[in-house]
């Protein structure tokens, strides 16, 4: 078992006792949070679904990122991933909602957002935070770190 889907069984387990559902609004992870999720069975009692806004026009029209945040800081920061957490939350009407938004390489960073920068937005009855983190390595090893990132905030708000 890997280590992700460890955290996830978790998730499902802890989600399925406190009677809180989940979804999640990703980017950079196109759906690999719900996915790792959705892998543990028992999830379909507190995954709700997820929307994967890879292009700048979902995050508006589908989760409500304001186009302020679209066009100042961008959709790789921290306005970005808690409005997508919100608007995530709000759409599929659940009690947590994750996000992550951020550039997975090899190509698209910029001096203020490196290869390998993610944001991290959690939503959930407390209110909403975003944690920015500078991941190491791969495409693949920037995205599998994102839900390992975004899966242990989720049982934080669990947990809380």
């Amino acid at each position: 078992m890997s280590a992700n889907h460890a955290l996830a069984a978790e998730v499902v387990r802890l989600a399925t006792e406190r009677q809180q559902t989940l979804g999640t609004a990703e980017s950079l992870t196109a759906g690999l949070i719900a996915a790792t999720v959705a892998e543990v069975s028992g999830a379909s009692a507190v995954l709700m679904g997820g929307v994967v806004s890879y292009d700048p026009r979902v995050k508006r029209e589908v989760l409500g990122v304001a186009q302020a945040v679209i066009d100042g800081p961008g959709v790789v920061s921290e306005p970005c991933a808690r409005q997508m957490a919100e608007g995530a939350r709000v759409l599929l009407k659940t009690d947590i909602a994750v996000s992550a938004t951020g550039v997975a390489g090899p190509m698209g960073g910029t001096q203020d957002a490196p290869v390998g920068t993610v944001y991290i937005g959690l939503a959930d009855a407390r209110g909403t935070m975003a944690i920015r983190y500078q991941f190491e390595g791969d495409r693949q090893a920037v995205r599998a770190q994102t839900v390992a990132a975004a899966l242990t905030l989720v049982l934080d708000s669990l947990k809380a």
